[in-house]
């Protein structure tokens, strides 16, 4: 409402004025506009809060849902951890058991055998000490029995002294026998006193018989002989025993039982140096085969360097063309090792060029790429011909393409890294 029509209305003017009522008019829709505007901002703000709540509680929803799973999860997952520990618990333990009956077993099998080692070792102590003392009174019923025939032999009432011949036999090869004994014992030599000892026991069984037969009959003549040899060969077979088992000799079916895991140690190890042969063979015939196959391949893929490895190995003194010849071979026709030379170069060098292209998101083709001389770090040399204009280039004379654009970047970032460094 303007001033004019204000006035008039202050003082009394009950006129209307319609541009007055426009403009109030105009006013009042501005304001009711406004009024809608503001309650339609009002209405979408809080329409937006409420939406925006709402999503804030999905997405707390979620979290939580999310929470909840990862909660189950780890407690699933530390169930199944406390389930193979307690599993690996459990294998610990039983190993542990049954390691420790394995040892029980192990120990109560070792006690075992060693009470029966004590036990057969005490048996055959008691065996050897009743075959001595049974050996030792054989020996000396035999000497009872032999010396009175020998006595009488020896008897002479002018020559009382003689009756002491037949002890001197008896006893002689006793002490003998002894001293046999004495040299097993300690490890010296035995025979001689063996000897002696089976001497005096024939010559006492010689007597025995000689003088039986003319003064009683031949059967205690044959007696007493077979006593004077009897005492001291079953006390010598009994220190033989001895000596044998001291000196560790095998009985015969020792020895035969030796003798046949000889013979099968002997063809066990014929079988396997015939195995090893045939294998030797079988790998000698395989590697001279593959040396073949080579040659072939390569006299087929390289026919130049092959011959110039063929007279090389000739130069050389070699029979075959050898490792150390191909490789001089190749460098010298090839110029590189056997692992390269140019065509692998270029095509190493090619491949890379692509590798490179692609990773810059440029075209390979270099034919579509507009370089000029200016840019450093080109591969290949460009002449550049300047705009006949005034004889010099101006800007604008040379038009970049996006990708010459980049490298010339990438080249001058480079540069200048380059020069700080």
């Amino acid at each position: 409402m303007t001033a004019t029509s204000i006035e008039k209305v202050n003082g009394h003017d009950h006129g209307y004025d319609p541009r007055a009522l426009a403009e109030a008019e105009a006013i009042r829709t501005r304001a009711a506009a406004d009024a809608e505007a503001a309650r339609i901002e009002a209405e979408g703000r809080a329409e937006a809060e409420k939406i925006k709540a709402a999503e804030e509680a999905e997405k707390q929803r979620l979290e939580n849902e999310k929470q909840t799973l990862a909660n189950e999860r780890a407690a699933l997952r530390f169930q199944r951890e406390r389930a193979e520990q307690l599993a690996k618990i459990a294998e610990a333990d039983r190993n542990r058991e049954e390691t420790e009956r394995a040892r029980a077993e192990a120990r109560r099998q070792d006690e075992e055998r060693q009470r029966a080692e004590q036990q057969q070792a005490a048996e055959v102590d008691a065996a050897e000490a009743k075959w001595r003392r049974m050996a030792l009174g054989f020996y000396i019923v035999c000497a009872i029995v032999a010396l009175p025939v020998q006595v009488a032999a020896f008897y002479n009432p002018n020559a009382p002294w003689l009756i002491a011949a037949p002890l001197m036999l008896e006893g002689g090869a006793w002490v003998v026998l002894k001293g046999a004994a004495a040299a097993v014992a300690s490890h010296r030599p035995h025979w001689h006193y063996r000897l002696i000892a089976w001497l005096l026991a024939f010559i006492a069984a010689g007597i025995n018989l000689w003088h039986g037969i003319q003064a009683f009959d031949p059967a205690t003549a044959i007696g007493t002989a077979f006593a004077s040899i009897a005492g001291p060969g079953v006390w010598d077979l009994h220190e033989h025993g001895r000596i044998r088992k001291r000196d560790g000799k095998l009985t015969r079916r020792e020895r035969k039982a030796a003798e046949k895991a000889a013979r099968e140690e002997a063809r066990r190890k014929a079988a396997e140096e015939d195995r090893r042969a045939a294998e030797k063979e079988a790998a000698e015939r395989a590697a001279a085969e593959a040396a073949e196959k080579l040659a072939q391949a390569r006299a087929k893929e390289f026919p130049k360097v092959w011959q110039h490895a063929l007279r090389l190995a000739a130069a050389l003194g070699e029979t075959t063309v050898t490792e150390a010849v191909w490789k001089r071979a190749h460098r010298d026709v090839e110029g590189a090792d056997p692992s390269e030379s140019a065509e692998i170069i270029r095509l190493r060098n090619a491949a890379e060029a692509r590798v490179e292209a692609a990773r810059q998101k440029r075209p390979v083709n270099r034919s579509s790429q507009q370089v000029a001389s200016q840019v450093p770090g080109a591969k290949k040399p460009r002449v550049y011909n300047p705009p006949a204009r005034r004889g010099r280039r101006t800007k604008g004379d040379v038009k970049y393409t996006p990708g010459a654009r980049r490298q010339a970047s990438i080249t001058a970032k480079q540069t200048v890294s380059e020069k700080k460094d």
